[in-house]
């Protein structure tokens, strides 16, 4: 069992929900993202979604999009990007995923990036732009690492697409909330739990739901639907507003602390 999945399986024993955190590695600078990742850890964040910035993003809202752009001007690169994780492997076990598209895969090579995730301590990884009927060579190269391969599912999904997600997926199922490009929103869509009970009706996997989640209230609404919340946008445009590193380390870590006390028993008011 990944280190991912024993998260999520002591989440769902306990009774609570996942916090799932995303951050573009190299922003505002390298050495913020650096202690903003420890912060985010020490927080109590359940798993850490890693960007790895790409000039031309899939799904990215303006937020990330500017982030990305930023990181790539402090000449952040995957390589760097692993060097990170790195480093905080040396002190933190908190699950971390990279979320990529796939050509900064192939420039890197499919089987030496899987390998130096696995030898870095990378716990997953999701492919933005990669199908499941394209994934093979990087699914068995991933595995062969022990490096979850997370896919995504949208509102659109059609029921086949769902269950080859659920066969290929390891670690969770990332289901996207809505249509369209991330971004904080004020409220979460209505049809959510018809979209959550439609991916469980294929897989008892852990779901984890991304896109437009930027509030306490709204991650203890998801967390009574699915395993988790996914909360990115909201904390990068955090991050940007941040003052020195001793100030963006400590507002990153009190928004997480705020987003985690939200999923504290939201599994059990789910029953």
């Amino acid at each position: 069992m990944s280190r991912i999945e024993q998260r999520f399986a002591a989440l769902e024993q306990a009774g609570d929900g996942g916090l799932v955190v995303f951050a573009v590695a190299g922003h505002p600078t390298v050495e913020g993202f650096a202690a903003s990742l420890g912060a985010v850890a020490d927080a109590g964040a359940d798993v850490i979604e890693v960007g790895i910035p790409f000039s031309d993003p899939l799904a990215d809202g303006p937020v990330i999009q500017a982030a990305s752009q930023q990181a790539l001007r402090n000449e952040m690169t995957p390589e760097g990007v692993l060097d990170l994780v790195a480093s905080f492997r040396h002190t933190r076990q908190t699950p971390l995923v990279l979320m990529t598209c796939y050509n900064p895969i192939c420039q890197y090579g499919v089987a030496r990036f899987a390998e130096d995730c696995g030898t870095v301590g990378v716990d997953g990884v999701i492919v933005t732009d990669l199908p499941p009927e394209e994934a093979q060579e990087w699914v068995e190269a991933a595995r062969a690492n022990a490096v979850d391969t997370i896919f995504l599912l949208a509102p659109t999904s059609s029921p086949e697409r769902m269950k080859k997600v659920a066969d290929f997926a390891t670690g969770f199922v990332y289901c996207v909330s809505r249509m369209g490009v991330t971004g904080a929103r004020s409220e979460i869509p209505a049809d959510l739990r018809d979209l959550v009970h439609r991916i469980r009706a294929h897989t008892p996997k852990p779901i984890a739901v991304g896109f437009g989640i930027s509030r306490p209230e709204h991650v203890a609404q998801v967390c009574a639907m699915a395993n988790g919340a996914v909360v990115g946008s909201a904390l990068v445009s955090l991050m940007d507003r941040a003052g020195g590193q001793a100030e963006l380390s400590h507002t990153v870590g009190r928004f997480v602390e705020e987003l985690k006390l939200a999923t504290q028993g939201a599994r059990k008011q789910a029953e």
